[in-house]
């Protein structure tokens, strides 16, 4: 229900609240059918406590607030302001919606240098009048109470009403948190077979997902031989397809004996019939049983059984069955595996600019 909805912006004069002043709380609100605008402009500090009261009235037809880094900056410095002047405000009543944070976690695999407002409108290529950065109006607003002038006005409102409307132009990021939560489903998922730089037959999975919500713009990334390509309203992600034979170790070997001819690890009530020349007590390294097969690559159990190569081996795979080929929920639940492991390995590789 967009009546619902209350977008907030606040602008002050430093980040701490009880070494700071607020002097402009901006909203927007849909009402007549239409989205508008509502400003408290402080004209001094001694006006702080009636903006915030007059935010606080107005704020009570709401029940959802959206805002950009508010859970971090906005609210706390607002109720810390309310508490200063004994005015009664509690924001965990209100349902919210975080823009930052709900698309920070995705600016690296989005190649984003950081996750400012500026610079999300800039990916979202917004035409935005303001030019100031809120720490350079900091100044301008400490003048404008010694001389008020309509330039230094409209400045300041311009600076705030730009960052209310360019939450608008950002909404649709917020089909990219969609799409790493798993919102789609799976379309089409075939097994392929390509030749490699070196001559070499490969497989792979194709696997291509419908999503909920279509993507304001495409991307792709990369990480341990997984390809990802998203446009608008699918992606396609592309998985390395193993055809050969794994291990599989047991956790309890002592209950096992190792079979050296034969290279497998049986249980000791099957074993105890073979001759005492040709077993010898299983170890974690040697209990495990060879199987033959296509594998898919997994690097925490996210499907079990799982298989290895070796012991010491740190890739872990799990077995293509025929059940799991009809199953588009098991893919679907594979995709939003793959692409956290995506996203957490290019947050890692990630260097934050100080700015961020």
């Amino acid at each position: 229900d967009k009546e619902s909805l209350l977008f907030l912006d606040i602008e002050t004069t430093g980040f701490a609240p009880n070494a700071s002043q607020l002097y402009l709380i901006g909203c927007a609100y849909y009402k007549d059918n239409s989205w508008q605008t509502i400003q408290w402009f402080a004209e001094n500090a001694s006006e702080e406590a009636t903006i915030l009261e007059e935010f606080l009235n107005f704020s009570k037809g709401f029940t959802h607030l959206v805002h950009f880094n508010g859970n971090h900056f906005d609210l706390p410095y607002l109720q810390q302001k309310c508490e200063a002047h004994a005015l009664a405000c509690d924001f965990s009543t209100f349902a919210g919606t975080d823009l930052y944070k709900r698309i920070s976690p995705y600016k690296a695999i989005l190649q984003l240098p950081n996750c400012k407002q500026k610079t999300l409108e800039t990916f979202m290529e917004v035409d935005r009048r303001d030019k100031y950065t809120g720490g350079e109006l900091i100044q301008i607003y400490q003048d404008y109470i010694k001389y008020p002038s309509k330039d230094a006005l409209d400045t300041l409102l311009l600076h705030n009403a730009d960052d209310l409307k360019g939450m608008f132009s950002l909404l649709p990021l917020l089909s990219y948190s969609a799409l790493f939560q798993g919102e789609f489903h799976a379309k089409k998922v075939q097994a392929n077979t390509y030749t490699d730089e070196e001559g070499k037959q490969r497989k792979e999975l194709l696997m291509t997902m419908a999503l909920d919500l279509p993507l304001p713009k495409g991307f792709s990334a990369n990480a341990k031989g997984c390809y990802l390509v998203a446009e608008k309203e699918e992606i396609q992600i592309k998985v390395p397809l193993y055809e050969e034979e794994l291990k599989y170790f047991y956790a309890n070997y002592r209950d096992y004996y190792y079979l050296p001819t034969e290279d497998v690890a049986l249980h000791k009530s099957v074993a105890s019939f073979v001759d005492k020349e040709h077993r010898v007590q299983a170890c974690a390294s040697n209990c495990y049983t060879r199987k033959f097969s296509l594998f898919l690559p997994q690097w925490e159990v996210l499907f079990e059984p799982f298989f290895k190569r070796s012991y010491e081996d740190k890739e872990l795979f799990f077995e293509l069955t025929d059940e799991m080929k009809k199953d588009r929920q098991l893919f679907a639940n594979y995709a939003v595996y793959l692409l956290a492991m995506m996203v957490n390995l290019y947050r890692k590789n990630f260097t934050s600019t100080p700015t961020d």
